[in-house]
């Protein structure tokens, strides 16, 4: 089939594959309207993403949200031509709960398996590099000096360094938040030696406070998909994917990440095949 380009709207979706209006089930070739009913069924794009600076922030009180969530949203919904509205939550079960009752059609979160029983991810659109940021008068020097007795690490309820702190730590406790918003609370107060989040996180609380300290090394690389709820659409699903290559392919995802500023943060490698 002759190469075409990837143009705005929903046919841009599957860009050389593009065959609408034929009525064919196969990846490429869903007609438009199949294609804006099984992503956007209300007639706009409601997509769902944590408040954080690896997805989406407001710079001041009552602006726009802006973020690589948002620039990727804002482009799905356009190749749809739909609107696009942004669903935001405060902490990871609120997330992942939207999924199940409907307040959102496409969510932007961490690959984990057990978000995948829930969740159809499309390959990671981007990898997250996460660490540990420290009170400065903390006795701890890297990443490899955390698991020792008495060492109290914060982390985001349920976030990915909760489920893998809990199972790989030996003597060090963990001390958990509901939000990432909880997170500077802990070294303030005491409660935690250090905490544990992404490096675009941690980064940004850095710059604003000389007593606190980034941990050289890492704690993991995370890989950040895009998902529709389980078993919704497989069109949906398939869509999903080939906008998500596309858009690595094309740089979008790389645009998006220089904007928002995020350190730690690559674009992730094209799926195979």
């Amino acid at each position: 089939m002759q190469r075409r380009e990837w143009m705005r709207g929903a046919a841009g979706l599957f860009g050389a594959a593009a065959v609408l209006g034929t009525g064919c089930a196969s990846l490429g070739e869903a007609p438009a309207s199949a294609v804006r009913q099984s992503l956007a069924p209300s007639g706009r794009l409601r997509v769902g993403f944590l408040a954080s600076p690896l997805y989406a922030s407001r710079p001041a009180a009552g602006s726009e949200w802006a973020g690589v969530a948002v620039d990727l949203g804002r482009e799905l919904a356009a190749r749809l031509g739909v609107p696009f509205e942004p669903v935001v939550s405060t902490t990871v079960p609120a997330l992942l709960a939207g999924g199940s009752t409907a307040q959102w059609d496409v969510v932007l979160t961490g690959s984990t398996a057990e978000r995948a029983a829930a969740l159809d991810f499309t390959a990671p659109y981007m990898e997250v590099e996460w660490g540990y940021l420290a009170r400065a008068d903390a006795a701890l020097a890297d990443a490899g000096s955390i698991d020792r007795a008495g060492v109290r690490v914060g982390v985001v309820e349920r976030a990915s360094a909760d489920a893998l702190l809990s199972t790989s730590l030996r003597q060090a406790t963990l001390v958990r938040v509901p939000s990432v918003a909880g997170l500077p609370e802990l070294l303030d107060s005491g409660r935690a030696d250090v905490v544990a989040a992404t490096k675009a996180t941690l980064h940004a609380s850095a710059r604003q406070r000389s007593d606190w300290r980034l941990l050289g090394g890492r704690l993991f690389a995370e890989p950040i998909g895009m998902a529709v709820p389980k078993g919704r659409d497989a069109v949906a699903a398939r869509t999903l994917a080939a906008f998500v290559e596309r858009a690595k392919r094309d740089g979008l995802v790389a645009r998006a990440i220089e904007r928002a500023g995020l350190h730690g943060v690559i674009v992730a490698a094209a799926a195979a095949g």
